[in-house]
């Protein structure tokens, strides 16, 4: 493994890259007043690794980047335009930046923070795609605090059982 692969952090796996770059990023998003959610599917079954939620009702998608490689293999990141009203790339320290487009955001994380290197372009979404997207952001933040909440009871629902 070279010493690109182990990142600035001295992470060993691109799991573990990918996770402190997220991470990283969502605290960047809260520090922004931003309200950021992981792993969100859209309706076109893309699945965002963030997409946040701005003060002013605008939708930000972050795609995390772990290497190179991972950014060469992945050829879905400009469909995410379509379901957000700006695109970032967030990255570590490592990452070779020439290699990202320029219309698009840029997030640079380290030791756990993130920096706003570059904001995105704006491209507005349409209004019905606004609103279908806020349902969907609403329900799933609310289901995933259901289940911090209470892990049986979401696990009985799951299961087909109700509660007594």
């Amino acid at each position: 493994m070279s010493s690109s692969d182990l990142g600035s952090s001295g992470m060993s796996g691109f799991p573990e890259r990918t996770t402190a770059i997220r991470r990283a990023a969502a605290r960047l998003c809260l520090q922004l007043g931003w309200s950021p959610l992981h792993e969100v599917t859209l309706a076109s079954g893309r699945r965002a690794d963030i997409l946040a939620l701005r003060p002013d009702g605008g939708f930000v998608c972050i795609e995390i980047k772990s290497g190179e490689r991972d950014f060469r293999a992945d050829v879905k990141w400009p469909d995410y335009r379509d379901f957000s009203d700006a695109l970032f790339f967030a990255v570590d320290t490592d990452f070779p930046r020439d290699l990202l487009p320029t219309d698009a955001g840029l997030m640079v994380a380290w030791e756990g923070v993130a920096e706003l290197i570059r904001e995105a372009p704006a491209h507005p979404l349409p209004a019905p795609r606004r609103k279908a997207l806020l349902q969907r952001f609403a329900v799933l933040a609310a289901a995933r605090l259901a289940a911090v909440e209470d892990p049986e009871g979401v696990a009985m629902l799951r299961n087909g059982r109700r509660s007594e």
